[in-house]
């Protein structure tokens, strides 16, 4: 068994996370020494290639809380680990409604990359700011839009990828595709809930990262709605003191 993190005098308010899966039942705490070591080991990327999904989602299957974002529902160690998830990607894929809802800065690590048609992502939810240093985010977007979209996006901070398409929206194949073609091969795609279905629907997933928040809640929309089961097996499981677990999911077949 792999030594566990060495105590710190971290703060209070930081979350002890425990593995349930593998059983190790082995703990650490955010903010000691060898944290970041551990969590990364378990969210390690072995492959070049891999595409992961990365979402939040309540008891009741809901992304948002009653703000209608997701910053009600998550928790520090959630935010951590999607450090610890970004970290293990090339890119971060996000759809321009959730830059829209949320807001988005560009990752530390991870390029950032925006799916969208018309390349309206909501005055300054796209930002740079203290991250001056980092590369624009890639908007990918049809072929055919490309002019209008570069027009909507202004002084955002990003680069206009046309990808072809058949339909009005990207397919998930050709996004992946784009993507590994740029060199960008370790995927994580943070949702909104309707390209997290179009993603597991079109068979391109690997591996989904579910936190689930402990909130009891009206749900608007399930994080993602399938029309028929996709086989999986538990990959990893951990869970914190705070009621929050983070199940890792990988597709079969």
């Amino acid at each position: 068994m792999e030594s566990a993190p060495k105590p710190t005098d971290s703060p209070a308010e930081a979350g002890i996370v425990t593995e349930l899966f593998p059983r190790t039942l082995e703990s650490a705490r955010i903010g000691d020494e060898g944290t970041d070591e551990w969590m990364s080991r378990r969210y390690a990327v072995e492959t070049d290639r891999f595409v992961r999904l990365n979402l939040l989602t309540t008891i009741t299957g809901g992304t948002a809380g009653e703000d209608g974002t997701s910053d009600s529902i998550t928790s520090r160690t959630d935010r951590y680990i999607l450090g610890a998830v970004r970290r293990a990607s090339d890119v971060v894929v996000v759809g321009a409604e959730t830059v829209r809802i949320e807001g988005y800065l560009l990752p530390k690590t991870a390029r950032l990359a925006v799916v969208t048609s018309t390349g309206h992502l909501g005055a300054g939810k796209l930002s740079a700011e203290g991250r001056e240093d980092r590369p624009p985010a890639l908007v990918l977007c049809p072929e055919e839009r490309a002019d209008a979209v570069r027009h909507a996006l202004a002084d955002a901070p990003a680069e206009v990828v046309p990808l072809p398409t058949d339909g009005e929206r990207l397919a998930p194949q050709t996004i992946v595709a784009g993507l590994r073609a740029r060199g960008l091969g370790r995927i994580v795609c943070e949702g909104g809930p309707e390209l997290a279905t179009q993603f597991v629907e079109a068979g391109v997933v690997d591996e989904l990262c579910v936190t689930v928040s402990p909130v009891l809640q009206p749900a608007r929309q399930p994080f993602v709605r399938l029309t028929e089961r996709v086989e999986s097996t538990v990959a990893g499981m951990l869970v914190d003191d705070a009621g929050f677990s983070y199940l890792r999911l990988r597709v079969q077949g």
